[in-house]
Formats: C-alpha cells, structure tokens, sequence
C-alpha cells in the first residue's frame, strides 16, 4: 500500500486550481492523479511503475500533460505566494539567487522534434554561420581536395542533428555527462521566487537578470511586486551589467567583487570607478539559497532529470516549489 502523498489541508490549496472540464477529468479522481504526479517526481519512478492507488499510469501521465500545457502548476505556485502575501508571510527585503547543475539521466535524451523544426534550425545555423567561414572553405584550408563526399556530408548532419536535439532540450555536454543547470531565486524564509532553466554549460552571470524579472508577488490590490529591497549572489553575478541594473532599480546590490575586476578597477585609477562594497551581514544570509538548493533535490526526480522536454523538468520544479509554499501557509494554519 502506497502511502498517501497530500493530507486534507494541502489538497484544500490545491484544488481551485485545476480545471474540471465539462466532460472530465472526475473530480473525484483528480486527488489520486495529482499525487500519482507528485509520487513521480519525488521517486523519481518510471511511469509504468507506479502504483494502482493512483489510477491508470497512462491517464496520470496525460493529465500531467495537459497541466504542463496549460500552466496549471506554474500558476498554481505563483497563487501560493500571492495567498502568502495576503497572510503578510513574504519577505522581499532579501532575496538570494545562486544556480544548481542536475545531471541529466540518459533517457532524458532523444526529445522528438518534427521534421519542419529540425530544418528550421538547421537552417538558422546555416545561416548563423555563414560569415564565420572564411574564404576557401574547410577543404582547402586543411590542405584536403574539395572533392564531394556524402559519407561525411552525412556524419556532419547526423552530429548536427544531434546537437540541435540537445540544444532544444536544454542539456549540455559536461566530463559528468549531459546536464541542466537551474537559476533560482529565494526569500529570507528559503522558499522559492522564480526558476531559469539553461543548458549545464550556461553561465550564471547571464541569467541574473532574467531571474530578478520573473519575481511576481501579487498582493490583495495593486500591481504585483517585482523589486526586493536588496538581492544577494556570490561572485560569479559580479559585473557591470548586473550591478548597473540593480542600481537603475534602486535595488542593494549584496555581491563580493572579484578579486581580477578589483585588480582592473586599480589599475585603472580614477578611470576605474568607485570601489565595490557589500553588506557582509546580509551577504550571510545568502545561505537560505544553498539550503533551498537541497529542499528542492530531496525529490528524486528533481535531483536527476528524467523528463525529455525542459518544459516538463520546469513544471516539476513548479509542482516542488508549491509543496514547499503549501507546507508553510499550512503550518501557519490556525
């Protein structure tokens, strides 16, 4: 007998959420299909295994689907911190961001793209690569003929393929093997703000903007609350662009500097700026992210990634972070 995975009180934030179709799904079988959801991504079990308690392995595995393209998830965390909001329970005056790299089970290779895709990109990169080569032409520049060879000319395609497979499916080469890497954003409670989800080889600086936009906290009137007063991250999101965008916000920046920038910054002279400064007590804080990180992975299938679309890793993640929100608003229960 599987264990049961939502008690009453969670299930009652969950409901509202999904949407009940004239015709189906049952209402009283969306309970057993959402924790059959919930079962896969906290074993990390193939579909096929899972227990009878939750229905039709095939009828969870569409259901979650439809949530995934809906949006269902994702919106029902972002109404989990909203519902948080409302109570006062938010703390925006701190918020962490850091990355995560997950290793990538082979079976999450292989993502089906249909044919008119697979051109569209070949063409994109044909064209994307067109000024790189220089005059003369591969051949000639390594001193072989010319001459046409459609082994070859077939092996570049299968490899390009493969490495458009691999790009839309956000997974990148590593010594580990193929991976994902996840940009997250976290309160002073250590509960989860927004998620970016990049290739393994991604570097984190980029992503530091895109993850400070995805913040929404909706409260009970008003425009939702995109700004924190202060955001902390290690030295790997110290660079101009990121401290120019924090300052544009009026935002504290809490980054230690590199010690090759300072050294720069130096030589520079009066060329070179101020010197950068952060606030060592918050920048303590800055653990609530790193401990986030392992609440996040206690769940197998989100410490590995099984799922063969990024969308369906991402709505996991989603599915993880509502749990996290949903066991602190019932903690706060009267």
């Amino acid at each position: 007998m599987t264990r049961v995975q939502l008690t009453d009180a969670e299930w009652e934030f969950i409901g509202p959420y999904l949407p009940i179709g004239e015709y189906g799904p049952y209402p009283e079988r969306l309970r057993q299909q959402f924790e059959g959801v919930i079962w896969r991504f906290k074993t990390g079990g193939q579909r096929r295994e899972m227990p009878q308690e939750f229905g039709a392995w095939s009828t969870v595995s569409n259901r979650f689907r439809q949530w995934r393209d809906a949006g269902v998830l994702e919106a029902l965390m972002e109404g989990l911190i909203a519902e948080a909001a409302r109570r006062g329970e938010v703390d925006l005056s701190l918020v962490s961001i850091d990355s995560t790299t997950v290793r990538a089970h082979h079976g999450a290779a292989g993502i089906h793209l249909d044919q008119d895709v697979i051109t569209a990109l070949e063409e994109g990169c044909r064209r994307g690569g067109e000024g790189q080569v220089k005059e003369g032409g591969r051949e000639e520049q390594s001193g072989q003929d010319a001459e046409a060879d459609p082994q070859r000319d077939e092996r570049r395609r299968i490899r390009r393929r493969q490495k458009l497979r691999l790009k839309a499916a956000l997974l990148g080469r590593s010594r580990g093997g193929q991976t994902s890497k996840v940009h997250l954003a976290a309160d002073r409670k250590c509960r989860p703000l927004a998620f970016v989800l990049t290739a393994g080889q991604a570097a984190d600086s980029p992503q530091f903007i895109p993850v400070l936009r995805r913040i929404r906290v909706r409260g009970p009137v008003g425009r939702p609350r995109t700004r924190p007063e202060a955001v902390a991250g290690d030295k790997a999101y110290s660079s101009r662009g990121n401290r120019a965008h924090l300052r544009k916000r009026h935002i504290k920046a809490v980054i230690p500097e590199k010690k090759d920038q300072a050294a720069n910054r130096k030589k520079k002279g009066s060329r070179g700026g101020r010197p950068v400064s952060h606030d060592v007590a918050l920048y303590k804080e800055r653990n609530t992210v790193e401990r986030l990180i392992n609440k996040l992975k206690s769940w197998r299938g989100i410490a590995t990634r099984y799922d063969k679309t990024p969308d369906s890793y991402l709505t996991g993640l989603h599915l993880r972070a509502s749990m996290i929100w949903i066991n602190d608003l019932t903690r706060g229960t009267p």
